[in-house]
């Protein structure tokens, strides 16, 4: 059985009678008529599948909290339906924050994260009562305590630490060895934990924290990052008698977008992490903790797709045809950032022998703006709509307004229905803040 995170495309994707292609018993060739694109679509079906089977995996280990990675995808409607499941939130800014705020969500299941907390981030979380901080430097440590102090409030928090373990992923998404830009070094935690109990005497340290990457496509770095993180807790209860009763081990299972990609099941993670807990703790006669998991990618990726029309085409001879989209590296940075990988299909041609293997290229001026290199597609011409899979996180997260074009409209489907989330940004937004004199 294959599960979200392992398939190109969303749970229900099939060709109907028309010949188009259909996801949720909604014709994409429609949809993109009726919202034009580019159009950013999210699967409601197979993003609440892929959060199910997160807490169905997990649910062994009853002391388990399962936290949304916002960074991947923050809009208030994929929040909501998030939180109606259960899920907690790992934000990383004050827009973050404020996005669920604004959706009707509280922050109290909330984790904040990052590296450079400005003071107004600060104040705003303890604020809303966020349930708790992972803090990254001594920086923030002192800053923290402070804002905490003025606030009269006790904070709890957890300690990020680099775990000096590295996942064969690419080196702009490794977090967790030595030479990174998030967390303590492992070898400093008695500094902290001496500051924090000697002196920050409004922080409350609770548990530790780690991430080791992104797209990670092996099981053995979560057992031995459960193994790390317990042998530091042993330690700082050996030297400190003060156990910590929460771990928080991020996210990074990797999801397909290729068919030569064969990432693990949220099950197979599952079953490591809770293996290594039980080992763990016998080892270091510790308590069980409460774990924190915080997935990102995984979760959102595969519902997500973007919907293009097939602009201009050109061929040179003897070395490859360029089809050209209407959209690019401006709502899908991945690609000309890491040489992200994706797939894609005509949407309103039925599979058939008459393929041609072009490359996809934006439209931004930028010769590095290509969306697919050398990918068959089954025909493809002037006013066809592609449909790019696996489009769920970080596109619409880092989309940008480069050469001043405007940002995509986001559309959530769902049993022959869609519904706009996200409208399409308008001339009038994109120069709203320019001040002409």
């Amino acid at each position: 059985m294959k599960y979200p995170n392992q398939s190109v495309k969303p749970i229900s994707t099939k060709i109907n009678n028309k010949g188009n292609l259909e996801i949720s018993k909604v014709d994409l060739v429609d949809l993109a008529k009726k919202y034009k694109t580019p159009l950013y679509v999210i699967d409601k079906p197979t993003l609440e599948k892929m959060a199910k089977d997160y807490i169905d995996a997990f649910s062994r280990y009853k002391n388990t909290k399962i936290l949304f990675a916002s960074k991947a995808l923050m809009t208030g409607a994929v929040a909501k339906v998030l939180s109606s499941l259960g899920l907690g939130f790992d934000v990383v800014s004050l827009g973050e924050m404020y996005t669920l705020i604004n959706a009707g969500i509280d922050l109290k299941k909330s984790s904040f994260n990052g590296n450079n907390k400005s003071i107004e981030e600060i104040e705003f979380a303890l604020d809303k009562e966020i349930d708790h901080f992972s803090v990254d430097n001594f920086f923030e440590l002192k800053q923290l305590n402070e804002a905490a102090l003025r606030k009269n409030k006790i904070q709890k928090i957890h300690i990020r630490i680099t775990p000096n373990i590295e996942c064969h992923t690419h080196d702009y998404i490794k977090t967790g060895q030595t030479d990174s830009k998030f967390g303590f070094p492992i070898e400093k935690i008695n500094d902290v934990v001496d500051l924090i109990l000697n002196q920050y005497k409004n922080l409350n340290l609770v548990g530790l924290h780690a991430h080791i990457g992104s797209q990670i496509f092996e099981t053995q770095p979560y057992y031995d990052l459960v193994g790390v993180l317990l042998g530091e807790i042993k330690k700082i209860k050996d030297k400190y008698n003060y156990e910590l009763s929460e771990i928080n081990i991020g996210g990074g299972l990797g999801i397909t977008y290729s068919e030569n990609d064969n990432p693990p099941s949220v099950y197979d993670i599952a079953s490591v992490v809770i293996q290594s807990i039980e080992d763990n703790t016998k080892k270091f006669d510790l308590k069980k903790p409460i774990l924190y998991i915080e997935p990102g990618r995984s979760l959102v990726c595969s519902a997500g797709f973007t919907l293009y029309t097939i602009g201009s085409t050109k061929k040179i001879e003897g070395i490859r045809k360029y089809i050209t989209v209407d959209g690019g590296m401006a709502d899908n940075p991945r690609p000309s950032m890491y040489q992200a990988l994706y797939c894609a299909q005509v949407a309103n041609k039925k599979e058939n022998n008459k393929k041609e293997i072009v490359t996809v290229a934006g439209k931004f001026c930028e010769s590095g703006d290509i969306l697919i290199k050398d990918i068959e597609l089954d025909n493809p011409q002037t006013g066809d709509i592609l449909c790019v899979f696996d489009t769920g996180a970080y596109c619409y997260s880092m989309s940008s307004n480069y050469n001043n074009i405007l940002k995509p409209a986001m559309v959530m489907i769902e049993e022959g229905k869609d519904k706009l989330i996200v409208r399409r940004q308008t001339l009038e937004q994109l120069v709203q803040n320019d001040i002409v004199n």
